[in-house]
């Protein structure tokens, strides 16, 4: 069991608007809505967020790391204004076809994260959009959560096919999966 309340989110699609044109600038960075409330909720009932995200623009020359770090440094300032943060930003800057370590579903984001906090990830909440995110975070112990936002809206209203961990929990949005993790929370402290 972890001696931080931790939860790992992925970025796009699940906490701003996803684009398949990347997001490029600050220009294009959206965030999902209720996505930042939402993390600042978590903060405020004590939980760390952290974020894990492929960023295969940088891999493809897309953009430059000065464009990503604009782009977050947008997000927090977003997120101050909601009294949120996100601790920190893990990404993997590789194309697919570089065969990396840490490219979503590969766990090497993950075992980053684990290693940087000195503790085990088996039933941190791993929230994101896509297959992708929610392998990565079970191959690491992560308990899977789907948002139907970006990659995840093409599940609305059907079931999700076998290849997703049989475990996961499926939300209509980041705001609905911490509304999730709070109200267990709650009465996991009741039941103490």
């Amino acid at each position: 069991m972890t001696l931080i309340k931790l939860v790992i989110l992925d970025r796009d699609g699940t906490i701003n608007v996803d684009s398949d044109e990347y997001i490029k600038s600050p220009a294009e960075w959206l965030p999902q809505p209720g996505s930042l409330e939402a993390i600042a909720r978590l903060n405020h009932a004590g939980w760390h967020v952290v974020i894990a995200s492929n960023q295969s623009g940088l891999g493809r020359g897309l953009f430059e790391v000065t464009d990503l770090n604009a782009v977050h440094t947008l997000m927090h300032q977003q997120l101050a204004e909601f009294g949120g943060r996100v601790d920190a930003v893990f990404y993997c800057p590789h194309a697919p076809d570089e065969a990396c370590h840490c490219r979503k579903p590969q766990p090497g984001l993950l075992e980053q994260i684990a290693e940087r906090y000195g503790i085990s990830l088996k039933g941190v909440p791993m929230v994101g959009d896509a297959l992708r995110d929610l392998l990565a975070g079970v191959s690491v112990g992560c308990e899977p959560h789907l948002v139907l936002t970006g990659k995840g809206a093409a599940y609305q209203g059907r079931p999700l096919p076998e290849t997703f961990p049989d475990t996961t929990r499926v939300h209509a949005d980041l705001s609905a999966c911490v509304d999730f993790l709070l109200a267990r929370e709650d009465a996991m402290q009741a039941a103490q």
